[in-house]
């Protein structure tokens, strides 16, 4: 009994302390649980999708950062260059211009000296056809291919044969003198030796007016000058040919000239007692002025008026002279022409005696 009583009670402690011990797994598989919950779950081997989503995230983070990155650093580095390529071409810029101006006023030079030079017009004495203040360009060129014709408007050097026109105080500062000269290069400050009249006679020509409104004959043809002559814009009245009479033939080598606005003009007729009787030398002249270029609203060409084309306007010295020399030539031929034909007469009639 007592036997079965301590077997009976062992049995019910072993039961206690298993079923305690089985308690106590329970337990302490809540306890690691609870302080694991925030923790989170590491996945499952077979859970790829949950995992490759978590790694691209990180992955597309990363190289979208490192591509703002570097997007940001080649900006920076494109601003900067493009500062330092703008700031060289600005200096390369600044140190050429020297440069560029200094061969534009050579050519300009050049082309002045040699070809065409610009003119400024000081005066009204070529006025309704050129007014002051306008600028012609004037070929140098022209006058070494063919001669000087009537009509002709020319720009001529005077400077110690007439009175300058217009009288300009001489600059006393050679900064000055030198912007002086350069303007007058340029055509924008008058010259005080150079004048601009149109040309009437040519050498060998007899011109010649009785004045108080006549016109104006050369090699006894009238010349109709209304179209170019001045012309009043407010009372439309025209300038008379001239009021002075004249008659001259003018010099081998020279030229008579005279301004369209006969009123005020002081050409050839005004220096008929200086030496070459008013007429000016072929060889100061610098060239034909050919166009109005400035201002913009006065451009315009100078031809010559149709009146120099009329046919018998050449002189008679022009005109005769080859002919004269044609008939002094045509003697010696023709004397030798009848002796030749005399001489075969001769011998024809040698050879007749013969026979």
């Amino acid at each position: 009994m007592s036997s079965g009583a301590h077997g009976g009670g062992a049995e019910e402690d072993r039961g206690v302390v298993r079923s305690e011990a089985e308690d106590a797994v329970p337990e302490e598989k809540q306890a690691i649980g609870d302080g694991l919950a925030g923790v989170p779950a590491t996945p499952s081997p077979g859970d790829d999708s949950s995992s490759s989503d978590s790694v691209g995230d990180g992955a597309e983070s990363s190289e979208s950062a490192g591509s703002s990155d570097s997007s940001d650093s080649s900006d920076s580095a494109d601003s900067s260059g493009s500062a330092d390529s703008k700031k060289s071409k600005q200096g390369s810029f600044w140190k050429e211009l020297p440069v560029l101006i200094g061969v534009a006023l050579v050519l300009a030079l050049v082309i002045k000296a040699f070809a065409i030079q610009a003119f400024y017009i000081p005066s009204q004495s070529m006025e309704n056809t050129l007014r002051v203040g306008d600028r012609v360009l004037v070929n140098k060129i022209v006058y070494h291919t063919r001669d000087i014709h009537r009509g002709d408007v020319v720009v001529f050097n005077g400077l110690d044969s007439w009175d300058p026109e217009v009288t300009y105080s001489e600059p006393s500062n050679p900064i000055t003198k030198v912007l002086h000269w350069i303007g007058g290069a340029f055509g924008v400050v008058p010259g005080e030796k150079d004048y601009i009249k149109r040309v009437i006679g040519v050498p060998g020509d007899r011109v010649s007016c009785k004045g108080n409104g006549a016109p104006i004959l050369v090699n006894g043809k009238a010349l109709d000058e209304s179209s170019y002559l001045y012309t009043d814009p407010v009372t439309h009245e025209q300038n008379v040919p001239s009021q002075e009479p004249f008659d001259t033939v003018v010099p081998k080598g020279r030229l008579w000239v005279m301004g369209d606005h006969r009123g005020l003009s002081a050409d050839s007729r005004a220096h008929v007692g200086d030496p070459g009787g008013g007429s000016i030398p072929e060889n100061k002249v610098v060239g034909r002025a050919f166009v109005v270029v400035w201002p913009v609203n006065h451009w315009n060409t100078l031809p010559i008026p149709a009146t120099f084309n009329q046919p018998g306007l050449a002189s008679a010295l022009l005109g005769g002279t080859p002919l004269g020399l044609g008939f002094v030539g045509a003697v010696p031929v023709a004397l030798l022409n009848r002796r030749r034909r005399l001489r075969r007469r001769g011998l024809s009639t040698l050879a007749g005696f013969e026979a």
